[in-house]
């Protein structure tokens, strides 16, 4: 079991408005840290790639002065690589430019080396070595819909990819757009957003227009997948053809974070905030909530958590990891991250006093 692991078998990777912070743990309890990595530079975005016996690192950066790159590391952070020419450009037909790696995603087990990657203008990308270059899908880059695509209030994003890891099925979400679907691995896309609200607009039910904040899919049921929306908690059984509300019990339907167990029927985490103009936890008492039946109903989860906390968790600083019992890790924009090893049932401080919390990613590095 994993509880045997052998030293250092877990990595939590932790981006931030000013670099990144790397950490190593035997019991999901006590962790060793190694950073400020990219010292000054944003992280938007990391992806752990743990296929093929391999741990590689790779963050998004953004440096104020070179501009945004996906950097990747071999060694747990000790070394950094990069294309000379930069491993995420938009083609010169384009007349684009990266402006943020928002998301990095390793594919399934049975495609090695693919890494996909969303950014900011709205686009997708997607890499066969390993995330050390990627290229644009121009499916997405072409969809007759991509002009009125409008931009979150933290930009325009495609931040969400979910892959069929049995299938050529890819969902993405973005703000603001909602979600599009593709069922050829990305040569084309249509909007699936029946049932999520975009009461902000003139029309509340648009065919696309919604500021989908997040999505996960459900590991174990088939074409089951989950929302957080701009006011709103969501799910579909139909992979996304149609969403119904599962808010209900939640203190609030609003945030960022939407996370499934990597096994288990029906299980997902959000975090609570109390609504776009207050982005603070209801009361300011900061919890994790967690569903066990498909958002049938809801449990709150705070012990470790502190008495009053006012920042607010963004829709990438959280993951999970893969182990028994899963984990749980979140970090806020006042810099202070917190993992469960008992899938949110106690928490313990990692690190407090980080720059403003912008990503978080866990993995599973080595076995028993």
């Amino acid at each position: 079991m994993v509880g045997m692991a052998t030293a250092e078998n877990f990595v939590l990777a932790i981006g931030t408005k000013k670099g990144l912070w790397l950490a190593t743990s035997q019991d999901r309890r006590e962790w060793s840290f190694t950073g400020p990595h990219f010292l000054m530079a944003e992280i938007p975005s990391v992806g752990i790639d743990t296929r093929g016996g391999r741990t590689r690192i790779m963050v998004g950066v953004r440096s104020e002065h070179w501009g945004p790159t996906v950097a990747h590391s071999d060694d747990l952070g000790a070394t950094w690589s990069e294309p000379e020419q930069g491993a995420i450009r938009f083609p010169e037909d384009t007349g684009a430019a990266v402006e943020r790696v928002w998301q990095i995603y390793p594919d399934a087990e049975s495609r090695p080396g693919v890494v996909w990657a969303g950014a900011e203008p709205i686009s997708v990308w997607k890499s066969t070595d390993g995330g050390e270059h990627f290229e644009l899908n121009r499916g997405l880059w072409d969809h007759p819909h991509r002009s009125d695509w409008g931009a979150g209030y933290g930009g325009a994003a495609a931040h969400s990819i979910v892959v069929d890891p049995a299938g050529d099925t890819v969902h993405i979400a973005m703000s603001t757009g909602g979600v599009y679907r593709s069922l050829d691995g990305g040569a084309s896309w249509e909007p699936r957003n029946k049932g999520i609200s975009a009461y902000f607009m003139p029309d509340p039910n648009p065919e696309f227009g919604q500021c989908v904040h997040k999505i996960a899919a459900d590991s174990a049921v088939e074409g089951r997948l989950y929302a957080q929306n701009h006011h709103g908690v969501y799910r579909t059984d139909d992979n996304a053809d149609t969403w119904t509300s599962i808010a209900d019990g939640l203190p609030a339907d609003f945030g960022f974070v939407m996370l499934t167990h990597p096994r288990r029927e029906g299980t997902a985490w959000v975090v609570p905030l109390k609504a776009d103009g207050e982005r603070i936890p209801p009361d300011g008492d900061l919890a994790v909530h967690r569903t066990d039946d498909a958002g049938g109903s809801w449990k709150r989860l705070s012990k470790g958590l502190p008495g009053k906390e006012y920042n607010s968790v963004l829709r990438d600083a959280a993951s999970g990891d893969t182990a028994e019992p899963a984990g749980v890790y979140f970090g806020t924009r006042g810099g202070t991250v917190y993992a469960s090893a008992d899938e949110g049932e106690t928490f313990t401080e990692v690190i407090a006093h980080l720059p403003d919390v912008l990503c978080v990613r866990a993995a599973v590095v080595a076995g028993a």
